[in-house]
């Protein structure tokens, strides 16, 4: 099993959404999607229309979906930058279709392989290793501690057993280790 990681540099993170922007919004929104909310990448491409905009065509404030992995009710808002990319994106669709439809087939989603593919691919192009579909949800909970500076809503978010946890899955106690030998001379 590959280890990713989060992309921790803020033009690096520009980089990749410029990438992905080349193959289309979808891809791009997939991209946008997975960093701004730390899903993981099952329940993403899973979502439909319906998921996040009401019968009538206005764009729901909060997106309820059952995680995959944990059979869990998530809950959570979707955030402004976010918010006018997904109004744009579904403008013409229908509320049964799928937001990441797969080239293959009549409204069924790109498979989990075919987002790895999507997201390495354009990692490569812009000089980026270890990047896989958990780069999404690991730069999401990177940025959001560095921002923050609160493990603990992150453990939450992510539904870890605990701190230290949740703290080596985005990156941050390889961080401290990587500064602890840089620091350090006899």
């Amino acid at each position: 099993m590959n280890v990713v990681q989060p992309i921790r540099d803020k033009n690096k993170l520009e980089e990749m959404k410029e990438e992905l922007k080349k193959n289309g919004t979808r891809d791009y929104l997939l991209f946008l999607l997975g960093i701004n909310t730390g899903l993981r990448i099952s329940d993403i491409v899973k979502l439909q229309v319906k998921d996040v905009k009401d019968p009538s065509g206005a764009m729901k404030e909060y997106v309820t979906i059952i995680e995959k992995k944990t059979n869990k009710t998530k809950k959570f808002p979707i955030c402004n930058g976010l918010l006018a990319e997904l109004t744009k994106y579904t403008n013409n669709m229908e509320q049964e279709q799928y937001l990441f439809q797969s080239q293959k087939g009549t409204n069924k989603p790109i498979t989990t392989v075919q987002a790895y593919r999507i997201l390495n691919k354009a990692g490569a192009n812009i000089g980026l290793e270890e990047i896989g579909t958990h780069t999404m949800r690991k730069t999401f909970g990177y940025h959001h501690y560095q921002q923050n500076k609160d493990v603990a809503i992150l453990q939450e978010i992510f539904n870890h057993s605990a701190p230290s946890i949740t703290l080596r899955y985005i990156g941050i106690n390889q961080d401290n280790i990587d500064m602890a030998y840089k620091n350090f001379s006899l």
